[in-house]
């Protein structure tokens, strides 16, 4: 089948959709599909276009058996609710504008719900069946990280029910998220749900006395690791306040912030003077399978209130890591539901910075626990979020979009 995937993420971006974008196509790709993707220029979580990247719009590349094609849009430095709507829509009319190569099927992917809007109208007008992948909640969104208010938010959620039915069928990556839907009354007959895989494996042997020094780690200091984008969503302020408060107390912790985002600049601004926090960029793959299995525990930090909005996507990650996770978070949210789910962790509430110092503390002195919940997460990972199971789940998904009998 002639597949075409619309995703404004894709590889190299190692975080956030595009690993999941990357490894659909590739997936189906293999699997014997004639797959093209149309993708932008990689930016996130900088927000900034990536140097070796920047002049190639236009440009067609054969990557992993997908012929990958990109196109340049606008790119907010300071992303906000108004940049957000430009940098989307310019997207979606650079891709809907280009000529496309005769799709059988055209599934795309939201974030970016408005250039998904204008793929599935564009589709439809082509009598092209279209699937709708939907890694985030925007109504939800926009509230639960205090954009707008609720009663603002209800066109966001009015046009958001209205994309989802527009499209042939739509994917989405929880049971919660499917719930959402068939609230902004999507026939519950036309949302599957596919979960996201764990795209990151724990490698075999690590030397974790030689990993720590490598990045500066004392072999007395607990390690409490965040990876990720640093957005408004994950309000990790309240790790600048436990790493303050551990400061004071003179605990031997250090609380390592890995990844980039919008937020980063602010958070080092308030950090300054701050012993017990580190701030460390972006590793290679293999560098970031060894420092999840070396760290004490792995940490996943949400701003109060968000709750629906979102799966993390660094989940999947560490629970393959085989590390305890602690997660400070909405007791009654998906994060917190999938750490119950998994028994890979332990929850604290959102935004108090003494609960989480107490908590790392007390996960990274109990070993035995930590390998428990560990190995928890481990089998988590192997029973629900295998790739070919995604794999699987995806390719008949297709099939029954495009009308046609698997092969």
């Amino acid at each position: 089948m002639r597949i075409c995937v619309v995703s404004i993420n894709y590889a190299p971006e190692e975080s956030g959709a595009a690993p999941y974008s990357t490894g659909l196509a590739v997936g189906l790709a293999a699997r014997g599909h004639d797959v093209e993707v149309l993708t932008g220029l990689p930016h996130y979580p900088e927000w900034r276009v990536n140097p070796a990247y920047r002049g190639l719009s236009g440009t067609a590349k054969a990557m992993d058996g997908v012929v990958v094609r990109r196109f340049g849009h606008y790119v907010p430095a300071n992303p906000t609710t108004r940049s957000r709507l430009i940098f989307e829509t310019t997207f979606g009319v650079r891709v809907v504008s280009a000529r496309w190569d005769k799709p059988e099927l055209v599934l795309t992917v939201s974030p970016s719900l408005i250039a998904s809007a204008m793929v599935i109208t564009r589709s439809r007008m082509a009598n092209i069946p279209v699937g709708l992948i939907v890694q985030d909640l925007y109504g939800k969104g926009v509230v639960e990280t205090g954009a707008v208010s609720a009663r603002m938010a209800q066109p966001a959620v009015r046009f958001e029910g209205a994309v989802l039915n527009h499209a042939t069928g739509t994917a989405v990556v929880h049971d919660r998220f499917a719930d959402a839907a068939i609230k902004m009354g999507v026939d519950p007959k036309r949302v599957a749900v596919i979960r996201n895989w764990a795209h990151i494996e724990s490698p075999s042997a690590v030397n974790t006395a030689e990993v720590r020094l490598k990045h500066g780690w004392q072999p007395q200091e607990r390690i409490i690791l965040h990876s990720g984008n640093m957005g408004a969503k994950q309000g990790l302020e309240n790790v600048v306040a436990a790493a303050r408060l551990a400061d004071e107390r003179g605990v031997k912790i250090r609380f390592v912030l890995l990844g980039d985002g919008n937020q980063r600049k602010l958070l080092q601004q308030s950090a300054k003077g701050v012993q017990r926090i580190e701030f460390k960029d972006p590793l290679e793959a293999e560098d970031y399978r060894q420092v999840l299995a070396c760290a004490d525990v792995l940490l996943v930090n949400e701003l109060p209130g968000v709750g629906e909005m979102a799966v993390p996507s660094k989940l999947t990650s560490y629970f393959s890591a085989g590390r305890p996770v602690l997660a400070a978070t909405d007791a009654n949210g998906i994060t917190a539901a999938e750490i119950r789910d998994s028994a890979a962790g332990i929850v604290v509430p959102a935004g108090d910075p003494a609960a989480l110092l107490d908590t790392a503390v007390h996960l990274a002195d109990n070993i035995d626990v930590g390998k428990r919940l560990g190995m928890s997460g481990r089998h988590y990972a192997r029973r629900l979020l295998s790739p070919d199971r995604a794999l699987d789940e995806y390719e008949c998904w297709c099939y029954r979009l495009a009308g046609k009998r698997a092969s």
